[in-house]
């Protein structure tokens, strides 16, 4: 059973005719008499009254009718929400972040809102380093990490550059500071963050390099948790810069560059080479470079491979961009 099919007997039975049906359909009587036998064939029954001329059915007809219509409906439902899903008047983006990344995700969330209020956005937490596992295990169909994806079946887009700072409480006596240097922390109480990763590995290298004390005092499972701490008087910490924007700003921190411990860290959009983005994440990769064309550095778009450098991101088939 076919939906021509059904479409043909509907419109025999809406107008109660097969040589006005026919005419409708732009097909003779005879090609739509062979559909409607086949149709037959197929159910098991007869579907209209052979002695009425008025097309009437029969109780099987009128059940086959209330289902044809059903499917029908559903047709053209599916195919009005397929449209809305291409015009981004609905869809789902599914992201992976951490604590940190998810930061960057904000600045991109929010005008993406602003241009795309149908669809919907779920942003999963997950530690930075299973955040390309869950990308190629399809969990999410894009994620923002702080480091190269090793795995070579991910694409990666770098969209914003980031240094590690020192921050401390406004009335510190390094507030004052615009830079230091490491030598100059060793005696400075250090609230870390607990998880183990290379930027921490990093800082642990360079003081031990210059032979000069890391003094962790306290370790916190959260960036916020550091940063509150630290702004409540009980020593300093090394963050990403992009972290503690908004505590500098209202004054509850004072940055302070460290030049020896810095090093751009960039942030990197990734999702499956051979996968099909969605119309919402292209849409997104399109809002992620137009940020960086507009407001400039830190936030960048500069695609890895150059055979996806184009207008868009390959897109399914079929998918206009």
């Amino acid at each position: 059973m076919e939906l021509n099919q059904l479409e043909t007997f509907l419109t025999v039975v809406s107008e109660r005719s097969f040589s006005r049906a026919a005419m409708r359909l732009h097909r003779t009587q005879p090609a739509v008499s062979q559909v409607i036998r086949k149709l037959e064939d197929e159910c098991g029954e007869q579907l209209f009254e052979r002695t009425s001329r008025d097309g009437t059915l029969t109780a099987a007809g009128e059940v086959l009718r209330e289902y044809a219509e059903r499917l029908l409906n559903l047709r053209n439902e599916a195919a009005s929400a397929l449209e809305e899903v291409r015009s981004l008047e609905r869809g789902r983006l599914t992201l992976a972040a951490n604590e940190y990344t998810c930061l960057y995700l904000l600045s991109v969330l929010d005008e993406f809102r602003r241009q795309c209020p149908q669809i919907s956005i779920h942003v999963q937490r997950a530690l930075a380093s299973r955040i390309p596992d869950e990308v190629q295990r399809r969990t999410v169909e894009m994620g923002i990490i702080s480091f190269p994806p090793e795995d070579d079946l991910l694409e990666s887009v770098t969209v914003y550059s980031d240094d590690l700072v020192l921050v401390v409480p406004p009335r510190h006596v390094l507030a004052r500071e615009k830079q230091v240097k490491i030598r100059d922390l060793g005696a400075e109480n250090f609230v870390a963050h607990n998880v183990p990763s290379p930027m921490r590995a990093r800082v642990e290298d360079s003081f031990a390099a210059l032979k000069t004390p890391l003094n962790i005092g306290v370790e916190l499972p959260s960036l916020e948790a550091i940063k509150r701490f630290v702004a409540a008087g009980n020593g300093v910490a090394l963050v990403p810069s992009l972290s503690a924007q908004a505590e500098v700003a209202h004054g509850d921190l004072a940055m302070v560059s460290v030049p020896e411990l810095q090093s751009a860290r960039q942030l990197r959009l990734i999702y499956r080479k051979q996968g099909s983005l969605s119309y919402a994440a292209l849409a997104f990769l399109r809002m992620a470079r137009s940020l960086a064309a507009d407001r400039g550095a830190p936030f960048l778009y500069e695609e890895e491979s150059p055979e996806y450098a184009r207008d868009d991101v390959k897109p399914a088939a079929g998918q206009k961009v």
